[in-house]
């Protein structure tokens, strides 16, 4: 008589064995493809940065297009260049977890909910004949359920927008996730960050009157997302005061950088 395979034990032992089998195949997986999930994250973040400065040509590959850019390392201290790190290998975000890279952020000052702020920060310059032509910054703070990542590319005067992009965000779809939809983000083409040196720029809640003689300074909030135009607001308070790219802004305008 054949022996009975529908045992407890045997199922068990199958079950183990698929398990281990799936887990090899799923971590080799892995393995082999984390050159190529590094290369499109870079690209990615590549492509989000051309974004930001309405540069991006969806036709032409995104690494001929960045090549017209320079990262380039601030002292966020001092506010100016600094070799200090490669930017080749120098990740901001792992910096400002670092506590050698990076310092805490006393309660009342960590307006954007950061805890830390990194000592270096990575940006792009697109730089011609007369100098640096336009400055991306990168940029990062909490919305209503999560740190929104994305970059404010900058002209040369180092005070008028060009554009705004965020690339990472947990947002509401139809509502804070609303920082996604081109109308809004095309609202900040042109607007000015400071008047007389300092902080003017602001997001408000509601939309900004035609009329107001301060519309240069001021973007609409987004509808039905408070939380997340105060988070966006306190992101640009926060990274465009001192404690962030104020004192590089200034000395770029000064063209002590």
């Amino acid at each position: 008589m054949s022996s009975n395979n529908d045992t407890i034990s045997k199922t068990f032992i199958v079950a183990v064995v698929l398990c281990l089998v799936c887990s090899v195949i799923v971590s080799a997986a892995a393995v082999l493809l984390r050159p190529q999930q590094e290369t499109n994250k870079a690209a990615f973040l590549k492509r989000n940065i051309l974004q930001s400065a309405h540069m991006y040509d969806a036709s032409k590959p995104v690494q001929e297009q960045f090549e017209q850019f320079t990262a380039r390392i601030v002292d966020l201290d001092t506010g100016k260049f600094t070799d200090a790190v490669d930017p080749e290998s120098y990740d901001q975000l792992i910096a400002a977890k670092s506590q050698d890279m990076s310092e805490s952020i006393p309660g009342d000052e960590d307006i954007a909910k950061l805890k830390r702020r990194e000592k270096y920060a990575e940006v792009y310059t697109l730089e011609g004949d007369n100098g640096i032509e336009l400055v991306i910054l990168p940029i990062r703070g909490y919305g209503l359920w999560g740190t929104l990542y994305g970059y404010l590319a900058l002209e040369s005067d180092a005070n008028t927008v060009i554009g705004l992009s965020y690339y990472d965000h947990q947002e509401t779809p139809g509502l804070g996730g609303e920082v996604d939809n081109p109308r809004w983000k095309g609202l900040w083409t042109g607007k000015k960050l400071y008047e007389g040196g300092d902080l003017a720029l602001h997001v408000q809640k509601g939309p900004v009157e035609p009329s107001d003689p301060r519309k240069e300074y001021k973007v609409d909030g987004l509808a039905g997302a408070t939380l997340t135009t105060r988070g966006v607001d306190l992101m640009f308070q926060y990274w465009l005061g001192e404690n962030g790219y104020s004192k590089f802004l200034t000395n770029l305008r000064q063209g002590k950088a």
